[in-house]
């Protein structure tokens, strides 16, 4: 498949290296030549210095017959016309950038799709869900429906005292307490920098982060094996009124109380005069103790810091942390800073650009399944499979197969029953598996169902 980039920015370099990991055919093409040289050496793809708005300049980037034309620049005109131009020349699909949440709405999805505009993306939204499901589940460090809500793929750093660290995986499955082939499976763990796709002979230690699919109305249990409390969300603190800002509010339920706080007089205004009732606005910098008081932090449950300064955004998590505040999340722009501040305990980081990249990544290789899903934190793709009439998995046990290192499958939906998946499992034709992988190709996966 070939895939042209428009937009060497971190979305755009970040979206090429995942899709290096899938030996597709990719072209950068970005105005600065500069910039281009500088990323070539970490990307596998040809960069091609070029002006995405002129039509001899998408030609010599080979846009002409293309698969998929993506336009990321900072620029949401310059991304929608670049798509535009993409369609004339020949592109067959083509994925937008855009700044306004308009552009989401239905009715603007046939008048963008005159324009040779097929989806549009728009980062902000992507934050706010993330954010949302951070505040509803403030135990977890992710939360993930799949299988339409049935079974949830949950994230959560362990800590001595928990029921689970100091267990081997195989003593999990051995225990009437801690049963994890009954209602749920371990797919995957983050140590420090390290991705492990664990087998019985992992050991859960103090401070993993560890990845667990179960079915929906056992995720109660999984949160007690872990040690974390469940603290009902009465209030929640923003610093920083931007967009992330407004469209995280629209998905809080209205019986939370939410303090904005930013540091733009102006802007408080209009935010008073914009936001539900349920909201109040603070004109004050979110590190200032009085304004601190003043918002009274020390009754909150969740504390988030959207400022455009990632450095404030940290500082401002561990602040919160002090005051005793449950759940903190802040947002991070810098991609390479991210392992070294969640080593800072922030309980979650928000970084719009990798959150973009993912979802266009899930958008393109979707189509070749179910669903899919990119965790940064841990590098690897979660995957809805059916399992076709020739697949050579079929009436085998799992424990049976010779699957890749890192692969775990995470659970099944047959017959619209969702269940666990362990190594006695038989692998049943027109299931629907959910594979947990790291460092594998998608060809691979396809080969095994398909």
């Amino acid at each position: 498949m070939k895939i042209i980039i428009a937009g060497a920015g971190e979305v755009g370099v970040h979206l090429a290296q995942m899709l290096t990991h899938e030996e597709q055919n990719i072209v950068l093409m970005d105005t600065d030549a500069k910039r281009l040289d500088e990323v070539k050496g970490s990307i596998e793809a040809l960069v091609v210095a070029g002006n995405p708005l002129l039509i001899e300049d998408q030609e010599a980037a080979y846009v002409p017959g293309a698969d998929l034309f993506v336009a990321v620049t900072p620029d949401q005109s310059t991304n929608m016309i670049a798509c535009s131009i993409a369609k004339l020349v020949g592109a067959k699909h083509t994925i937008a950038r855009v700044n306004n949440p308009e552009y989401l709405e239905a009715e603007y999805s046939e008048v963008c799709a005159r324009f040779g505009i097929d989806q549009t993306i728009y980062p902000e939204e992507l934050a706010a869900q993330e954010i949302a499901s951070s505040t509803l589940n403030p135990w977890a460090r992710q939360y993930i429906e799949l299988f339409n809500g049935s079974v949830i793929l949950v994230g959560v750093k362990v800590r001595d005292g928990a029921p689970i660290v100091g267990k081997y995986l195989h003593e999990l499955k051995g225990s009437n307490e801690l049963d994890g082939g009954k209602f749920y499976h371990i797919v995957a763990i983050k140590r420090d920098l390290e991705t492990i796709i664990p087998n019985g002979s992992t050991q859960i230690m103090h401070n993993d982060l560890v990845y667990f699919t179960c079915t929906a109305d056992q995720v109660d249990k999984i949160r007690e094996l872990t040690g974390k409390r469940l603290v009902p969300i009465k209030k929640m603190v923003i610093m920083g009124g931007n967009r992330v800002a407004k469209q995280t509010i629209k998905r809080i339920p209205p019986h939370i109380k939410i303090c904005v706080i930013d540091s733009d007089k102006e802007k408080c205004a209009r935010l008073s005069q914009e936001l539900p009732s349920n909201v109040s606005v603070f004109h004050g910098d979110g590190r200032d103790p009085e304004i601190i008081g003043e918002v009274g932090l020390n009754d909150a449950q969740v504390f988030v810091a959207l400022t455009e300064h990632s450095e404030a955004n940290i500082l401002a998590c561990l602040a919160a942390k002090r005051f005793n505040v449950f759940k903190t999340i802040a947002k991070e722009e810098n991609i390479d800073y991210i392992p070294l501040a969640y080593r800072l305990d922030i309980g979650t980081l928000i970084n719009k650009k990798q959150l973009a990249a993912g979802h266009i990544y899930r958008m393109l290789l979707g189509q070749a399944m179910g669903y899919l899903v990119f965790l940064p934190m841990v590098n690897a793709e979660v995957a809805e499979f059916v399992v076709e009439r020739q697949s050579p998995l079929i009436g085998k046990r799992v424990k049976d197969l010779d699957l890749p290192r890192n692969l775990t499958f995470g659970g099944m939906l047959h017959n619209g029953v969702p269940q666990m998946i362990n190594g006695e499992t038989v692998i049943e034709e027109f299931a629907r598996i959910i594979v947990f992988y790291h460092d594998v190709s998608l060809e691979r996966l396809k080969k095994l169902f398909h």
